[in-house]
């Protein structure tokens, strides 16, 4: 017996195959990387505090003192 489910693209929302869809949950390996760059640009992002701020990320304490 095949499954034969189909889910929407996050980006397109093209319906795709879930079973054997190597680049699910998207319909194709552009769809992919389109999300990946978006994440990278700091276009989506998870809701909560901040950690640490940009400017601060490559210091590090002065043990000398």
């Amino acid at each position: 017996m095949t499954d034969r489910r189909t889910i929407r693209c996050p980006r397109c929302r093209q319906e795709t195959p879930w079973q054997d869809n190597p680049f699910r949950p998207f319909c194709s390996q552009k769809c992919q990387l389109v999300d990946l760059g978006r994440w990278a640009q700091e276009e989506y992002k998870v809701p909560g505090q901040k950690l640490m701020e940009p400017d601060n990320l490559l210091e590090f304490p002065n043990d000398n003192n």
